[in-house]
């Protein structure tokens, strides 16, 4: 690849360090409706699902979806509303991309109003924030890739993809898009990079830093060091 055009983002644990909140919801819900679970459990379950696929994991455990997630889309918007941080150095690299840009997260729309629309990430995407709201199939079918290609006028072959769970890998390998397997730095799960690698990712990064070095060297234009500060 020569040239980029248009790098799409996923959101939690990409944009926003907002994984740990969504899996604490997540546990608390689903251990108030009796079935106990850890946050880290909850992590390594639900992380990367769409709605649905949340909601049929949540039913395989014998729970009442309707209400778990209600309780949990409750206690996620007070964790909300005490404050989202950016992940460590993305806000300056998005500032200092020549390419187009748009978010591509299987979290709903109200969700990333909720989440990334309290960051000033939000403002830097514009209109360009794109949810499994938009797409019949969320990921990790091609729909939310091709939607956002669609959208940013851009042909698969000058798209990247990032993303920090299998679901967005996937999604990007059905649509033809490269794939960067990006592993945050907050993000505890073990192997993750392994478990990136396995499931198709065409490179894997350890944040902001190695995520400016891989863009450089794959445009072939460089994007200016301090994007990783």
């Amino acid at each position: 690849m020569t040239r980029i055009d248009l790098v799409i983002f996923d959101c939690d644990g990409v944009l926003i360090d907002s994984e740990p909140l969504g899996a604490q919801a997540l546990a608390e819900a689903i251990s108030a409706a009796g079935h106990p679970m850890t946050q880290q459990t909850a992590e390594e379950m639900f992380s990367g699902s769409g709605r649905v696929q949340t909601g049929a994991l949540i039913k395989a455990l014998g729970l009442a979806v309707d209400a778990v997630l209600a309780d949990a889309d409750q206690r996620l918007g007070a964790l909300f509303a005490k404050g989202v941080q950016p992940v460590a150095g993305i806000e300056p690299l998005l500032k200092n991309l020549t390419t187009k840009i748009c978010v591509a997260s299987n979290s709903s729309l109200l969700r990333l109003e909720a989440s990334l629309g309290r960051t000033p990430l939000a403002a830097l995407f514009g209109p360009h924030i794109y949810s499994a709201d938009h797409v019949i199939k969320a990921k990790p079918a091609p729909d939310l890739a091709l939607h956002c290609l669609a959208q940013m006028g851009v042909s698969a072959d000058r798209a990247v993809f990032v993303d920090d769970n299998i679901h967005g890998i996937g999604c990007a390998r059905a649509a033809g898009v490269l794939s960067i397997g990006f592993v945050g730095p907050s993000d505890h799960r073990a192997d993750h990079a392994g478990t990136l690698r396995r499931a198709g990712a065409d490179h894997v990064v350890h944040g902001t830093d190695e995520l400016r070095q891989l863009l450089t060297e794959l445009s072939q234009n460089p994007v200016p060091a301090e994007a990783a500060q």
